[in-house]
């Protein structure tokens, strides 16, 4: 079954203590969902129309699972703290099996 990732760049942040009130709730909601970080905020070189900004990517067991805890009551309160503080490109991508 081919795993499901978390893939988020963070395009802009206009309120640097939304993103720090969001990581204490995200994290342990992802552990929850079954998450693995795989790279949080490391070096990045963009090219095309990339943007050499934050990102980060999450594994899951499967793409149901990854988009399962996305759903969950415990990721959508984390979201509520990012609130607009954050302009950001969020996908959920199924990997190849």
């Amino acid at each position: 079954m081919p795993k499901g990732y978390w893939v988020s760049v963070y395009r802009t942040v206009s309120d640097p203590e939304k993103p720090a009130a969001y990581n204490k709730p995200a994290g342990p909601a992802v552990e929850a969902g079954g998450g693995r970080i795989l790279a949080r905020g490391g070096r990045v070189v963009a090219h095309d129309a990339g943007i050499a900004e934050r990102t980060v990517l999450i594994e899951f067991d499967s793409f149901a699972h990854a988009v399962a805890a996305h759903g969950s009551a415990a990721y959508q309160a984390a979201l509520v703290a990012l609130a607009d503080g954050v302009e950001r490109d969020f996908r959920i991508v199924e990997g190849v099996d």
